[in-house]
């Protein structure tokens, strides 16, 4: 199983698949400037980790030192923001020199059940055309309201080639959910997975958030999120989504409905996730 996205809609997918896929691997969004990950990708010029570290985490064994140890966030002096793990990640990536062998070395600590790549191989910069004309920046990007396509610059990054590897060879494939334009379509932006994606033999699921987010996706239905991923060159072979939640609009594919959610709302819920995907398994 192959699981493309950004952050905790990401993260929440993976955990859901480790309790069911025999091989994992998580494709993560790069095209972060703000925060921690900002800060570190202007000083070192790498890879922005915060997402990267997310994932990771979400693959490691629950309540293990390590992961406990990548989620600690120093509140204080010159490293106030920064959580450990990116701090580690970082310096990773410039001993090894390489960014898969660093997320490797990583996941070994963690003891992931799966591999984390990243989108592209160098840091890329995202850009969105909106209703006021083009920006740049995935910070401005989710500021912005009536975004109609994003892309990257550079225009045609490198991704990794256990990424292609893996998706040639995937029985499923899930995106989403995730910050619609800032993290799902921030990798499917990359040409090369794009049409990895299209050619893969496994079933292309599209998990949709529970929520819109605004103002990059107000007003959006489940209709309009899929739209927006068509637009984007990949078509899910089924869409999973929660109009508990968030409503259907006029969806013109499969889709399946059920109650994703956690208690409280906030976020997809691991086991409801892992067994509607399951379901869906090829």
């Amino acid at each position: 199983m192959v699981a493309l996205g950004g952050g905790h809609g990401l993260a929440a997918t993976l955990r859901a698949a480790q309790r069911y896929a025999g091989h994992l691997t998580g494709v993560v969004s790069v095209a972060d400037d703000g925060g921690s990950s900002g800060r570190l990708r202007e000083v070192f010029d790498i890879l922005p980790p915060g997402d990267l570290r997310k994932c990771l985490v979400a693959l490691g064994e629950p309540g293990s030192l390590w992961a406990r140890v990548f989620e600690h966030r120093f509140r204080a002096g010159e490293l106030a923001g920064h959580a450990l793990g990116n701090l580690i990640l970082a310096g990773l990536a410039a001993v090894t020199g390489d960014p898969i062998r660093a997320l490797d070395e990583a996941g070994r600590l963690v003891h992931a059940s799966g591999q984390v790549l990243p989108a592209t191989t160098t840091p890329v910069v995202l850009k969105a055309a909106t209703g006021q004309g083009e920006i740049e920046g995935q910070v401005r990007v989710m500021r912005s309201p009536r975004i109609k396509r994003v892309s990257l610059v550079p225009s045609d990054p490198d991704p990794p080639q256990p990424a292609l590897a893996a998706l040639a060879r995937a029985e499923q494939v899930v995106i989403g959910p995730g910050s619609l334009y800032t993290s799902v379509l921030a990798v499917v932006a990359v040409p090369g997975l794009a049409e990895a994606i299209r050619s893969s033999p496994g079933r292309r699921v599209y998990v949709c958030n529970l929520l819109t987010q605004r103002p990059e996706t107000e007003g959006y239905d489940v209709a309009a999120h899929v739209e927006a991923l068509v637009a984007h060159g990949v078509e899910p072979d089924v869409v999973l989504c929660d109009t508990t939640r968030l409503p259907l609009g006029r969806l013109s594919r499969p889709w399946v409905d059920l109650p994703l959610a956690k208690a409280g709302g906030r976020g997809h819920d691991p086991a409801k996730l892992a067994s509607a995907l399951l379901d869906l398994v090829g």
